[in-house]
């Protein structure tokens, strides 16, 4: 298994629709076993395959808390099938959008629709931080951002904080 680098916002990666996985086969389980390792080595708790500059349809997650067994999932073409109408607002952070954290509203319980790891389809039904969770990764396979949640004006200041983080990064250290 690998480290991945993670593309961070402001990155035109992020913003483009990843395309369907035909089958998950060596390669793509590779890819998640490689994702699931960056997301572990970054402290995340999901991580899609356009934050590593891939464009397929690929999320992995863990949301079991730190004293707990892991609750993993692995998913090629993940899809909301149903969602509730009940609204939850839960706070969300982003390994693409460091250091910003923000309440976003979504479905309280969603029916997601997806290939697992062993190339079968599945069909499970979430609530609580695993609703919150794939909805946000599902995000990501379609070109949104949690911040792309948010009103255009708390959007637009954390999008120029990115964009001077970046140009500061950049910048060559005098000597």
């Amino acid at each position: 298994m690998a480290v991945l680098p993670l593309v961070v916002a402001p990155d035109p990666r992020l913003k483009k629709k990843a395309l369907p996985v035909e089958r998950v086969d060596d390669t793509i389980r590779k890819q998640m076993d490689d994702m699931l390792e960056t997301m572990y080595a970054e402290n995340g708790m999901g991580l899609a395959a356009p934050q590593v500059g891939l464009s397929n349809r690929v999320i992995v997650m863990d949301i079991a808390r730190k004293e707990e067994a892991p609750k993993i999932f692995k998913m090629a073409n993940p899809e909301i099938v149903w969602e509730s109408p009940e609204i939850k607002s839960y706070e969300e952070g982003c390994l693409s959008v460091p250091e910003y954290y923000a309440e976003v509203e979504r479905p309280a319980t969603v029916k997601i629709r997806f290939i697992d790891y062993e190339n079968e389809i599945r069909e499970i039904e979430a609530d609580g931080v695993l609703a919150v969770c794939v909805q946000h990764e599902i995000d990501h396979l379609n070109g949104v951002l949690f911040i792309d949640h948010l009103s255009s004006l708390k959007r637009n200041i954390i999008t120029r904080k990115l964009v001077k983080a970046k140009k500061t990064a950049a910048e060559p250290v005098a000597s």
